[in-house]
């Protein structure tokens, strides 16, 4: 309804209230009330039923238009309209801004009017001393419609607001297709729960067209393809989880079926590695941490070699005991001189010497791996020497046949 048509139905009830209140006959004015509270609350229920796309023929166009273009349509023919309807990230919200401005202008234009009416009736009441049953019958009217026009107002006024945050947040998201939650909470200035349930809610509503959260909810995602990349994302994540689990459940397994004392050798050797890796992380130097990742490397194949024959477990006593000790000690000292803010003669010196010792102890390390192998090399060596000698007595080595 436009504004000069609630001017008219405004002029008419004053005049119906002037008219009472002159003729004493109230009638005329309880018709007009019930009529003005049908008229109230018929709108509000068309808006709840609605979802904000409101009673008026013209508004019904409007919310019709904008909710096709998030239908997708599979049936029509790929012309460049449908293409177009199909990637369309947003509503407008042209509809909703103006069912809730027309909530607004008419729950407080008529609450307005119906406190003004409440007055001149107490007054005029007052003036004619006469509080029976029609004065009671248009006061419970005009309370109703006043609590029924706040009702509007209240809800015109949410209607306004949420869309002018969903606006906001569609300014801060710019033309990416994904935004992290905390960054639409400092643009609006709302906490990052407030923006979740509002989000929910503008999903639900269709007002972001391919908008999903993710499950950490924690990110909006406002295109499919965006969507679909983080699903395959959760998906291969999820993958690797699985297998490291079985990773380290047959990890376990093997472990138990190892002596309590390989097991503990085993512990302290994996302690020794967690304590190289962090080092290696706090030390930023790159031909130094190629260093120390060969060196966690090859003292990761030492005790996986254990694993595999847990007998060679005295063979690396010396390891234990003093080499992997003073490496860690070593590291963090390379560490805590690498950290100071003014690198003089002693500290560069100091750090130098540290490096060549690490080259040093990597080329024992390597040697300590290669003589854990050497039970395996003989093993080889004596197999490929009986397969020489059984080919040979077949006459089918390479002397045997340049000789025939």
């Amino acid at each position: 309804m436009a504004g000069r048509d609630w001017e008219r139905f405004g002029d008419e009830i004053r005049r119906t209230i002037q008219d009472a209140v002159d003729s004493r006959d109230f009638g005329r004015l309880n018709q007009t009330i019930t009529d003005t509270i049908n008229n109230a609350v018929g709108n509000i229920k068309e808006g709840v039923k609605n979802g904000g796309w409101y009673g008026t023929k013209e508004y019904e166009r409007t919310a019709a238009g904008e909710k096709k273009s998030c239908r997708k349509s599979w049936e029509e023919p790929l012309q460049k309209e449908a293409v177009k309807e199909k990637r369309l990230l947003y509503l407008k919200g042209t509809s909703t801004k103006i069912g809730g401005t027309f909530l607004c202008v008419t729950g407080y234009a008529f609450g307005a009017v119906s406190l003004i009416l409440f007055v001149i009736l107490l007054v005029a009441s007052g003036m004619a001393g006469d509080f029976g049953l029609p004065f009671k019958a248009a006061a419970i009217f005009l309370a109703v419609l006043l609590i029924g026009c706040g009702i509007m107002a209240g809800v015109g006024t949410s209607m306004l607001g949420k869309i002018k945050r969903f606006r906001t947040y569609i300014r801060a998201i710019g033309g990416r297709e994904y935004c992290e939650i905390k960054e639409l909470s400092s643009q609006s200035g709302k906490s990052a729960r407030y923006i979740v349930k509002d989000l929910e809610d503008m999903i639900e509503k269709g007002w972001f067209c391919q908008g999903h959260l993710d499950m950490q909810k924690t990110c909006l995602m406002v295109s499919e393809d965006a969507y679909n990349q983080y699903k395959e994302l959760m998906e291969r994540q999820n993958r690797q989880r699985t297998e490291e689990e079985n990773m380290r459940s047959r990890k376990e397994e093997e472990e138990k079926r190892l002596s309590p004392q390989v097991q503990e050798v085993i512990r302290a050797g994996e302690e020794y590695v967690r304590k190289i890796r962090q080092c290696n992380d706090a030390i930023p130097g790159e031909e130094i941490s190629a260093k120390i990742s060969h060196m966690e490397l090859l003292i990761g194949r030492i005790f996986d070699r254990v694993k595999q024959a847990p007998e060679s477990v005295a063979d690396i006593r010396r390891l234990m005991e003093y080499y992997l000790p003073t490496t860690v000690k070593l590291l963090e000292a390379y560490e805590e001189l690498d950290a100071q803010p003014i690198q003089g003669e002693n500290i560069t010196s100091s750090k130098t010497e540290i490096e060549k010792t690490l080259d040093t102890l990597n080329i024992a390390f390597e040697k300590l791996l290669d003589d854990l192998f050497q039970d395996t090399a003989w093993d080889v060596s004596s197999d490929i020497s009986v397969l020489h000698t059984m080919l040979a007595q077949e006459g089918l080595t390479e002397d045997e046949i340049s000789g025939k």
